[in-house]
């Protein structure tokens, strides 16, 4: 068995960098780490987002469809103020625990909106 201490970064593939760049540091407005050779990186809290031009890795693109949960202090107001940047959601579910709601980066990586309310 391993011993895990966290998850320092996690890998979001893209066809298109400088649009994904903008996705991520402008519409979510996510703190901009740095450039990479095959993309850019991101920091999401204590995690970062490395956007991978996947074709520059050797791999055939394809969307991550199960996706990461950005967790955020409103899901609603989240939700509006995406919304007004034009990115498209889904309505907010309440699952008895927390609040979610969920959308796509332009290259169709699903990303969850979150927040936990219950212990």
């Amino acid at each position: 068995m391993i011993e895990v201490e966290r998850v320092d970064y996690i890998a979001v593939p893209t066809q298109d960098v400088e649009r994904a760049k903008r996705f991520y540091g402008e519409t979510l407005g996510l703190p901009h780490e740095k450039d990479t050779p095959v993309g850019a990186e991101y920091r999401a809290g204590q995690v970062t987002v490395g956007i991978v031009k996947s074709a520059d890795v050797g791999l055939e693109f394809a969307p991550n469809p199960a996706g990461f949960a950005l967790r955020v202090p409103d899901v609603h107001a989240a939700c509006e103020e995406l919304a007004g940047a034009g990115v498209e959601l889904t309505e907010v579910y309440d699952t008895g625990v927390c609040r979610l709601a969920f959308f796509s980066d332009p290259d169709g990586n699903r990303l969850v909106l979150h927040r936990r309310y219950a212990p």
